[in-house]
This record gives structure tokens, C-alpha cells and sequence, in this order.
């Protein structure tokens, strides 16, 4: 066993999935908390759990935890974080990290307040083929990095009453599909000094597609899709003045890339060989950070201040396509 002792907030499909990685990867998972008792003894026996809590509350003050992810719905991700954080809990939040910047900001604030660790479970940025493709791009094999582009499109429920269609509970292809290539194109260019957005919204006011358009430092472009409606390719390609990357669908998953020379050379393969998901991955890095004490997570593939930049990034898309959550207009009286 691991040094930190996880509780997972929340049991959806997203949880059980982590759940069932960190099983895998032999990390010490102690505890759950849910809503009702009898959610909560499901989710333990399911995955051999030695404390079900009926209750975040009871969790967050659980003793033997150390460290929370929360996996709540996008606008209960806030609260269960400042809750965890303000119990003296380390903190993994299920991307999108919030529901905006000002969200984002705040679990920074406390979290440096308390010297704790808060950071967003953006898993794709952890696994092994990412961690090569960065490898692949700071040796200068690539040359310039010239352009990105990166789709996330899945055919998913269109029931108005779905989670995914609801922007009470954060709904929208941006916040559930969008985050992915947004996020992607940040780690490989950094901030985008120009955004272009468009969408169509479907009959409930959440955006079914998105797409993006925007410039980055030294004249880089990068564009991404993602819709709720349609399964595309879901592929991503990174392209140099010497060589690209083109990582084969499912991208963000753990999958296969080659490095491809202008004459259409290949000049390396990769192939993922992951046990289960490949979740266990960003849970082995909150674990390293808390051990180095980085609490702002300096040395992570995603820290926490790039996560907060991320959902500006977000809330300025959100901006020119028209969506606006309710829990926004809440908080603004």
C-alpha cells in the first residue's frame, strides 16, 4: 500500500471507473461517501471498501483519509472540494476542475491557505503515451510546433432530462467533452493569445458542438471539436517543421502514436500497455506530489494554476457561444 489513503466522494459511473483503477494498481482506497447509506454499502462491497459513509460530511471528517477525489456533477464539484479542504483533506477533482475561473480560484486560495494539495483529475495528461509525446516535443525532435488539432466526439444520450443535457447539473458537450482537447492543446502550447469559438445549442440551452479556433506564442494555431451528437475520430495530431505526431483514436485514452517525418518516414511507433483504464496514473502523482510537499503541484503535468488559467479558457468559450449555467447566475444574486 501507498502512503496516502484515498475516500471517494460521490459513486457514479466516473468513481467506479477510478475505483476499480486504483484496485488495480494496489492503492490504499479506505473509504466512500454518498448521499444515502445504502449507495454507499454498494459502492464498498462492489470494491471491497472498509467504511461507507452516508454522507460527504461524514467522509470529508473520516479520520483514516487522507486524500478525497470528487466526483460529483460539475457545479457540486466546488463544494465537495472546499469541503475535503477545509477537513485538512488533500484534494483530486474530476475535470472540468469547476464550473468557471472564480470556482477555480477559490479551492486555489484555500487549498494554499491549509498547505494542501488540490488538483484536477485531467487523467489524460498522466498516462505513459502523453508523458512520451511531451518527451518527443521538448527534445526538438518536431522542430516548431506549427499547429494542433484534437476532436472529442461521442454520441451520447439527447434525453433533455440526461445529466449531459442539463445546465443545472453542468451539461454540455464543453464541460464534458471539450475540456479534454482544450487541455491538450494547453500542455502542448500554453495559453491562447486569441479564441475563436462557435456551437450549436440544443433544445435545452447546452451546447451540443463546439469548436474552437484559437492562436497561441510564436503564431501557433490550434483547433478542437467536440460534440454530444456524433462519434467522429477522435484522433489528435501535433504538427512540426520537422515531424508530426499522430495519436490514433481513442487519443486521450491509453492508445498508439507514430512520429512521422515530412517524406511520410516513420520515425517511432508507440503503443500504450496499460493495465485497466489507465486512472491509477494521475492518483500515482497526487501521491508523488504530496510526498515531494509540492502542494501547488509545480512539478505535475497539470498544476494547479494551469488548471485555473484552463477554465478561463473555458468560461471565455462559454462567452461567445451563449451558455451560462444556473448555479452562475446563483452565485451573482
Amino acid at each position: 500500500m501507498t502512503a496516502l489513503r484515498w475516500g471517494i466522494l460521490a459513486t457514479g459511473g466516473i468513481a467506479h471507473a477510478f475505483a476499480s483503477d486504483l484496485r488495480t494498481a494496489g492503492l490504499d482506497l479506505v473509504a466512500v461517501g454518498s448521499r444515502s447509506q445504502a449507495a454507499a454499502d454498494r459502492f464498498a462491497a462492489e470494491f471491497n471498501i472498509p467504511r461507507a459513509h452516508a454522507s460527504y460530511e461524514a467522509l470529508v471528517a473520516d479520520p483514516e483519509v487522507d486524500i478525497i477525489y470528487v466526483s460529483t456533477p460539475h457545479p457540486m464539484h466546488h463544494a465537495g472540494a472546499k469541503l475535503a479542504l477545509e477537513n485538512g483533506k488533500h484534494v483530486l477533482v474530476e475535470k472540468a476542475f469547476t464550473v468557471n475561473r472564480a470556482e477555480a480560484e477559490d479551492l486555489q486560495r484555500i487549498a494554499a491557505e491549509r498547505g494542501l494539495l488540490v488538483m484536477e483529475a485531467m487523467w489524460t495528461r498522466y498516462l505513459p503515451h502523453m508523458v512520451r509525446i511531451r518527451e518527443l516535443i521538448d527534445s526538438g525532435s518536431l522542430g516548431e510546433i506549427r499547429a494542433i488539432t484534437a476532436d472529442h466526439t461521442q454520441l451520447l444520450p439527447s434525453d433533455a432530462a440526461h445529466r449531459l443535457n442539463n445546465l443545472a447539473l453542468g451539461g454540455g458537450a464543453l464541460l464534458d467533452l471539450g475540456i479534454y482537447p482544450v487541455s491538450f492543446i494547453w500542455d502542448i502550447l500554453g495559453a491562447p493569445i486569441s479564441i475563436k469559438a462557435s456551437a450549436r445549442l440544443g433544445d435545452t440551452g447546452a451546447d451540443t458542438e463546439v469548436a474552437t479556433m484559437m492562436t497561441h506564442e510564436h503564431g501557433a494555431v490550434s483547433t478542437s471539436f467536440s460534440s454530444s451528437r456524433a462519434a467522429g475520430p477522435n484522433s489528435a495530431t501535433i504538427i512540426g517543421t520537422e515531424a508530426r505526431i499522430d495519436i490514433d483514436r481513442v487519443w486521450y485514452t491509453p492508445t498508439s502514436f507514430r512520429v512521422v517525418a515530412p517524406d511520410s518516414t516513420v520515425w517511432e511507433e508507440y503503443s500504450s500497455r496499460v493495465e485497466g483504464r489507465g486512472m491509477q496514473y494521475q492518483a500515482f502523482a497526487a501521491e508523488g506530489a504530496v510526498a515531494a510537499g509540492d502542494m501547488t503541484g509545480t512539478l505535475l503535468p497539470l498544476p494547479i494554476a494551469e488548471s485555473v488559467a484552463i477554465m478561463g479558457t473555458l468560461d471565455e468559450i462559454r462567452a461567445q457561444i451563449g451558455v451560462r449555467y444556473p448555479s452562475e447566475e446563483h452565485a451573482n444574486g
